[in-house]
């Protein structure tokens, strides 16, 4: 296999994608790790990174660039958020030395006002976005939101190419919880389309959610739905709840089209959710945009900080 020029990482809460690019960006190689950085232990990043990425992705010596929760207070060190609105080159001026390592570079996450004045912040969805608009410059013009779905799903609003809002929610976490650890635990997977329906349905405007979700456990123990939808029922009043609710909190009219970004199956469910409302939705890789966006940060012809 030809040498990479680099190796760069999206290392999150739960995973850790990895790839070897070439001189011009181009992928020479990929994996995915489980090591979330709140599944290892504090300080054992390095070398969980020395023993594990780089053997597997023959990039031993290769200089690299990681994002996401690597660079948080459970990760491999503390990268000062950058402010939002935010550019490319706000990201990029503070990149920061990793300690404890040659040549790894961790990328700054953004922290945001908040819909309420209480705050929010990102790791590595915005390095997402800004490969997003790298593969598709046509969308640095204008107003767009584009929503990220995931564990803590990211609603983005984008101005002239630059992150000027954002609101975090915590659709899927909640999801994990309650079908782990709550009255509602089931192991049914999430795999039935008329359930998934009907929990859109029952979301409503995505007001009142807590008593909305007490409708997944009755609809089971006093309608006598079948177990096996229970999941299926549960995704679709969150994921229902919050395409009608979280918009607003930005001010921004869905009815001018949502661009979806990021895993295909999550998007997919997204998208059904939103094309209920006959809202415009376009889907996009998130995979390829956080490989733009990598190689766009170490591209750009700006100072980095060190540590």
């Amino acid at each position: 296999m030809q040498d990479a020029a680099l190796l760069v990482c999206d290392w999150g809460t739960t995973n850790l994608r990895a790839w070897a690019l070439d001189s011009t960006g181009a992928v020479l190689a990929a994996r995915d790790f489980p090591l979330g950085a709140a599944k290892l232990p504090r300080g054992e990043a390095p070398a969980a990174f020395a023993r594990e990425v780089r053997p597997a992705l023959g990039a031993e010596h290769t200089p690299a660039l990681l994002c996401g929760a690597v660079g948080s207070d459970h990760g491999w060190t503390t990268v000062p958020y950058r402010d939002c609105p935010a550019t490319l080159s706000d990201i990029a001026r503070g990149v920061v030395e990793a300690p404890d390592a040659d040549g790894v570079r961790i990328a700054p996450g953004v922290r945001f006002t908040g819909f309420n004045g209480r705050g929010d912040v990102m790791r590595g969805e915005e390095t997402q976005l800004f490969g997003w608009l790298t593969l598709h410059p046509d969308k640095a013009r204008g107003r767009h939101m584009v929503c990220h779905p995931g564990t803590h799903t990211k609603w983005m609003v984008v101005e002239e190419g630059r992150l000027t809002a954002f609101v975090s929610t915590m659709t899927g976490e909640l999801f994990a919880v309650l079908t782990e650890h709550s009255v509602l635990r089931t192991s049914a997977p999430a795999d039935v389309s008329d359930a998934f329906d009907e929990g859109l349905d029952a979301a409503g405007n995505g007001g009142g959610l807590s008593a909305r979700l007490f409708t997944a456990r009755a609809r089971l123990a006093g309608r006598g739905a079948p177990p096996k939808s229970a999941a299926s029922y549960l995704s679709g009043l969150l994921v229902g709840a919050d395409v009608a609710a979280t918009p607003g909190l930005l001010g921004f009219d869905v009815s001018e089209g949502v661009a979806l970004l990021g895993d295909q199956k999550l998007c997919a469910l997204y998208a059904r959710a939103l094309q209920r409302q006959d809202v415009s939705v376009e889907t996009f890789d998130g995979e390829a945009a956080a490989v733009a966006g990598l190689w766009a940060l170490h591209c750009a012809e700006v100072p980095h900080e060190t540590r």
